[in-house]
């Protein structure tokens, strides 16, 4: 990114940017020091890449729509008690189990580990796993993302992997994670169930997203108050506005591309205008909008050679943190995919040292 010097300046107190290189030894810490370029004085304007501040809604729309931030925060998120439905075979030090929770009456299924050992007075710290997309009807619960978990839970981590709704066996159906709240709402409860399960401490829950996990991570940081830290990897994290001009599922790159008949973004803005009319809607249903609210610091991993989701969401997001006065870390992979193969254990050493710092 070619920033203004003056622009970089409050990266010294709030956040980081990298890009990655030198080790990918899963047992090394990640090396390289990050070159910052900075003024002496942070300058107060705000970066071309910001939101627009959230305003209230018009009189023509009293009822906020329910992907709205507003309306997910004004719904009741209880969970359930975490039923073990199986248990599988044990990782090097932790138990693994199929459980089950409660998430609008539906019954939803997870991947839980659990560490071996000594439980700390308090209960163990918690990571929320927010698995990216995966066609629903080929979805299994213990397949993919498995040296993800294993790293995160082996460093002494409750690991929580929901299936989300018509996911696996999950009950309910998959409607999709940009159009509707449910798989939103699927975590949240998540996040509450694991609040009342007796080895997990309440006040130490993390949260992990890949792709589209990073998009339900970054909601679920601007809803609850719950999550201490998030680590976000190649995630849809653009705000509205991105996902409908600047995401290349249908819409093509530019502000001119017209979305294809039958997606959500066709039917948003026929509904509702496009952001240029009414960006009252699409701020409101942007997490992007309420970072300045946001529940704990966030981690950014994205691949400059991601062919699925922009580098530019990530890009986008980083500024908007510091905007917002929040902090934040940035790692750039140079040449690197979506799923960050070339850097994977430099990248998941990174997640872990940062999870150590904000929520064990």
């Amino acid at each position: 990114m070619n920033k203004p010097a003056a622009r970089l300046a409050p990266l010294i107190v709030l956040g980081l940017i990298l890009s990655a290189c030198g080790t990918t030894n899963a047992a090394s810490a990640p090396t390289g020091t990050p070159a910052l370029t900075a003024s002496a004085t942070p300058t107060p304007t705000a970066s071309p890449l910001s939101t627009s501040t959230f305003t209230p809604f018009p009189t023509a729309t009293p009822v906020p729509h329910p992907l709205s931030i507003e309306a997910l925060r004004a719904r009741d998120y209880p969970g359930s008690d975490i039923v073990i439905e199986t248990e599988l075979d044990p990782g090097v030090n932790y138990n693994r189990y199929i459980v089950s929770y409660l998430s609008e009456g539906l019954k939803i299924y997870a991947l839980m580990t659990v560490p071996t050992g000594e439980k700390p007075p308090s209960g163990w710290p918690v990571i929320i796993f927010n698995h990216g997309y995966i066609p629903p009807d080929e979805y299994v619960t213990t397949e993919r993302y498995i040296a993800y978990v294993d790293l995160i839970a082996r460093s002494g981590y409750i690991v929580f992997r929901s299936d989300y709704r018509g996911h696996g066996n999950s009950e309910g159906e998959a409607l999709g994670a940009y159009s509707r709240p449910d798989y939103t709402i699927d975590i949240l409860n998540a996040a509450a169930s694991m609040k009342k399960y007796p080895d997990a401490d309440p006040n130490r829950i993390g949260m992990w997203g890949h792709s589209m996990g990073g998009y339900i991570t970054l909601r679920s940081m601007v809803v609850s108050k719950d999550i201490k830290a998030g680590v976000i990897w190649a995630g849809v994290v653009g705000s509205y506005e991105d996902l409908l001009y600047n995401w290349g599922r249908g819409t093509g790159s530019s502000p001119d591309s017209q979305p294809r008949p039958g997606s959500w973004r066709l039917t948003f803005v026929e509904d509702y205008g496009s952001p240029e009319e009414n960006p009252e809607f699409w701020n409101s249903i942007s997490a992007n909008s309420y970072l300045a609210e946001i529940s704990g610091p966030i981690q950014l991993h994205h691949g400059t050679n991601d062919t699925d989701v922009p580098l530019l969401f990530s890009e986008n997001l980083f500024f908007q943190m510091l905007d917002a006065k929040q902090y934040v870390e940035f790692y750039k992979y140079e040449g690197d995919n979506h799923n960050i193969s070339n850097y994977f254990s430099a990248a998941m050493a990174r997640t872990i040292e940062f999870f150590d710092r904000y929520v064990k």
